[in-house]
């Protein structure tokens, strides 16, 4: 079992940045960020393998954000810059224990509660 704390969400202005905090409560094999608009389906953000530091993205944010961590303290971070009004969203992080090939929701055993990110125009 492991318990994950989002923090880091916020009202900002199109254009800003923010820096989006996990923290689990045991070390995971990985890591991920997705979003949920309303009225859309969750979706896939981004996602760090922590024993070989690889790290994933979805296209609409490469080059915008940064996922990075601290393993000792079983923390995730995701840098958001750029940021547009079509990131609007609650930010949810996950984690699950074991490899796969790719990262849709159901692939993640733990959930945060979610923070939300609002981008005005």
């Amino acid at each position: 079992q492991v318990q994950l704390g989002e923090s880091g969400g916020g009202l900002v202005q199109a254009g800003a940045s923010q820096r989006l905090s996990c923290a689990a409560s045991r070390s995971t094999f990985s890591m991920a960020w997705f979003r949920q608009a309303p009225g859309k389906e969750r979706e896939f953000v981004s996602a760090i393998i922590w024993n070989i530091g690889s790290t994933y993205y979805a296209d609409f944010v490469k080059g915008r954000f940064t996922i990075s961590g601290d393993y000792a303290k079983n923390t995730v971070y995701l840098q958001m810059n750029s940021l547009k009004p079509e990131d609007t969203a609650v930010y949810y992080c996950a984690a699950r224990d074991s490899w796969s090939p790719n990262r849709p929701p159901k692939t993640y055993k733990y959930w945060g509660q979610g923070t939300q990110v609002t981008v005005s125009s």
